[in-house]
């Protein structure tokens, strides 16, 4: 039996999480060295496997594991990836460390404890962190929908106490005002998911019971369905198609999350600290709009075809709603969080352009997006650890003071704009190209998006890092060796895949061509023909079909 790498890179953390919360409550240190020691060993591992991995092998999925688990109900423990999961799984065993590094002190005990403040515990942070990165990598891995849907409904537990028990005291209002606020955020977020998750567990079931009636037996095997549907063996009814494709995708757009299912996000985020943020929404969110690919559109392609028009409309709203509400904000943070909303739109949007350049743009809009606002959202936690408040009005002139902060700050902050040379303005492009060119209108609207983000970003930018010194930030520190060594990789990530994108797209489009034949989707021909014969048209001028069928 070869090495299963794919069960290994998901149970390395989970043993370190175990590890690190079974040190004793005085080895704080330890734990935190041990929880980064995992972290790093998951992503050594999960660079074995993007290096194994070949993007050009025929079949779906690579490094495959599949043992029986349940098998009177037909649910196996089934894990494979492709190209797309590759990528997902890369960025989040990348972030972990740097969210480990950034949250060092986030979990050490106040210097005082009063029956109004509480200890934190070290360990326990570590390890829930590590927790939900087992859990998230696992989700990326599973082909079996049975074992998806456990650990995507699993990982709200240890986000629920990271939430609300480790949260962002910079609030204002006092301990326990700010302990009320966490507590209503995680649980806001926890009844959301939940939500989402049982009405998913549903159409699971229906799933089941539909293989069970057309195939004999009951199969909760993802290449087993599409297999089976390719072979004309199971053919769902429209009707029920439909329905079950609603359940699926409900779950996956409050996780995304998608306009009007987006509420708990800016609370959640808000209320936590900084690097439980990145993990939010530059991790944990992304099973969402990674589900809508692997699960939605492939076990159900009707469906997503009859969907398409409200999703995009719901996906365009989320990019202008987002954006507008991100210029309104006076909290750095949740203006952050409205930005997300906006980019997991143009995700959304490319998923379901149904084009090549669309879906590809949408994959790496996943990983830069992750990227990018960990970047800015770890710096902008610095920046709120050294002053003590979330509000942009308490700030002003820090560049004056904390230089290579207000740099850094202003690298993460023209990525999440999309600028040129850096790496989210080739998915955001791609993205736009492949909705343009099946859906015009919807793609001129979204470009709106492009321009708020320069709006509200360049604005923060000010308003925080240029101006008159305020004197609460004179004596503000720049940032230190520990915060450089979490910033300086991200941007780096940021300044290579900007230029130099072909490994990823490389990686990414073989998953895509195969999503959008299960789909039955081709990419639409261009509006304008090119007249290739001297002296027939101008080049680029357009020509009747007849004519160019003539010239051929």
């Amino acid at each position: 039996m070869s090495f299963p790498l794919l069960t290994a890179v998901a149970v390395v953390p989970a043993v370190g999480a175990i590890a690190t919360a079974a040190l004793p409550a005085a080895k704080r240190t330890a734990a935190k060295w041990l929880a980064l020691f995992f972290s790093l060993a998951t992503f050594a591992l999960a660079l074995v496997v993007a290096f194994r991995f070949d993007p050009g092998a025929k079949g779906p999925f690579q490094l495959t594991e599949s043992h029986a688990w349940i098998s009177d109900f037909g649910v196996r423990y089934e894990l494979g990836v492709d190209g797309i999961a590759v990528a997902l799984i890369a960025l989040t065993t990348l972030l972990i460390p740097f969210v480990i590094l950034a949250g060092w002190h986030d979990a050490d005990p106040l210097e005082e404890a009063t029956p109004n403040r509480r200890w934190r515990p070290t360990q326990g942070f570590f390890a829930l962190i590590l927790a939900v990165e087992a859990m998230v990598v696992i989700s990326f891995e599973a082909t079996d929908v049975f074992l998806f849907y456990i650990f995507f409904e699993a990982m709200l537990i240890p986000m629920y106490f990271l939430i609300g028990g480790f949260g962002d005291r910079a609030g204002g209002g006092g301990e326990e005002r700010s302990a009320n606020r966490r507590s209503y955020a995680a649980v806001k977020f926890l009844l959301y998911n939940l939500a989402g998750g049982l009405i998913m567990l549903a159409a699971v079931i229906g799933l089941y019971a539909v293989t069970a009636d057309q195939l004999g037996s009951g199969t909760f095997s993802l290449q087993q369905i599409v297999e089976a549907r390719a072979a004309g063996k199971l053919d769902i009814a429209t009707g029920t198609e439909r329905l079950l494709f609603l359940g699926f995708f409900f779950a996956f757009a409050v996780k995304a999350p998608l306009w009007p299912l987006h509420t708990w996000l800016p609370g959640a985020m808000g209320e936590s600290t900084a690097p439980v943020a990145v993990l939010i929404t530059a991790v944990v969110d992304k099973v969402g709009t990674f589900a809508m690919l692997r699960f939605c559109l492939q076990l159900f392609p009707e469906a997503s075809s009859w969907a398409t028009p409200a999703i995009l409309v719901l996906a365009l709203i989320s990019v202008l709603y987002g954006a507008l509400l991100a210029v309104a904000q006076r909290d750095i943070k949740r203006l952050i969080a409205y930005a997300s909303i906006s980019h997991f739109g143009f995700i959304i949007l490319g998923i379901f352009a149904m084009t090549t350049q669309g879906q590809s743009g949408a994959t790496l809009y996943m990983v830069n997006h992750g990227i990018s606002t960990a970047a800015l959202m770890l710096v902008a936690g610095f920046l709120i650890s050294r002053r003590g408040s979330r509000l942009i009005a308490d700030y002003g002139g820090v560049q004056k003071v904390a230089p290579v902060l207000a740099g850094t700050f202003l690298i993460g902050g023209l990525a999440t704009l999309s600028l040129p040379g850096l790496a989210p303005f080739v998915s955001e492009f791609l993205v736009l190209v492949g909705t343009f060119s099946r859906y015009p209108v919807i793609g001129i609207i979204a470009t709106l998006g492009i321009v708020l983000a320069a709006l509200y970003v360049l604005v923060l930018y000010q308003r925080t890092m240029t101006g008159p010194v305020k004197a609460e930030v004179k004596s503000m520190p720049d940032l230190r060796v520990r915060e450089l060594v979490v910033v300086a990789p991200l941007i780096a990530l940021l300044l290579f895949l900007g230029v130099y994108p072909k490994p990823l797209t490389d990686l990414v489009d073989p998953a895509v061509g195969h999503t959008l034949s299960v789909v039955d989707k081709k990419d639409p021909k261009p509006a304008v023909q090119v007249d290739a014969v001297p002296g027939q048209g101008r080049p680029g001028h357009a020509v009747p079909d007849q004519d160019v069928e003539a010239a051929k």
